[in-house]
């Protein structure tokens, strides 16, 4: 089935998403058909694996639109006046790098670190919410820090070095 139709699957997902996605797409779609394989029609197999690409699309450009809705809302916490006053600039600047750094990450490295972090639930509470167990909660939100660390260490720009300020005399501060 994969031989006689894996062209066929591609030329669609080419045509719905690009070459870009069209192998995942691709694969996806056989994972499908692998996975449910007593449920594919024998005859023809062809407009069902077709509707399944057409799906596994589908979902790709949802899961786009909510990670672009999910950034423009971080986007939208951080306000023109907070960035304007000078006193809190470096809170802002940190604030901005974490709303950031989180809308670079997947939907569920996000929902685990703000369950507890944003909604405030126990770790007992959040890998409930998750269905899963505290320990994998648990190594799931270890997983999750080290991918904002990781983000976070891409987004920001390299800080002013502290020892540089030590060159500058306090009368040209003033």
């Amino acid at each position: 089935m994969y031989r006689a139709h894996y062209r066929q699957v591609y030329a669609y997902a080419v045509a719905r998403a690009g070459r870009q996605l069209a192998d995942e797409v691709v694969a996806e779609t056989f994972l499908v058909a692998w996975r449910r394989l007593p449920a594919l029609p024998r005859a023809a197999p062809l407009p069902w694996l077709l509707a399944v690409a057409r799906n596994v699309v589908g979902e790709r450009y949802r899961a786009e639109e909510r990670r672009q809705a999910v950034a423009a809302e971080m986007r939208a916490w951080i306000t023109d006046e907070e960035l304007s006053v000078a006193d809190v600039a470096d809170s802002v600047a940190e604030r901005a790098a974490v709303l950031a750094a989180l809308a670079q990450l997947s939907d569920d490295d996000r929902e685990l670190l703000t369950l507890v972090a944003w909604h405030g639930l126990a770790p007992v509470h959040a890998a409930r919410v998750l269905g899963c167990s505290t320990a994998t909660y648990y190594v799931r939100l270890h997983r999750a820090r080290r991918h904002l660390k990781a983000a976070m260490a891409a987004t920001t720009e390299p800080e002013f070095p502290r020892s540089a300020a030590t060159l500058i005399p306090k009368e040209s501060i003033q």
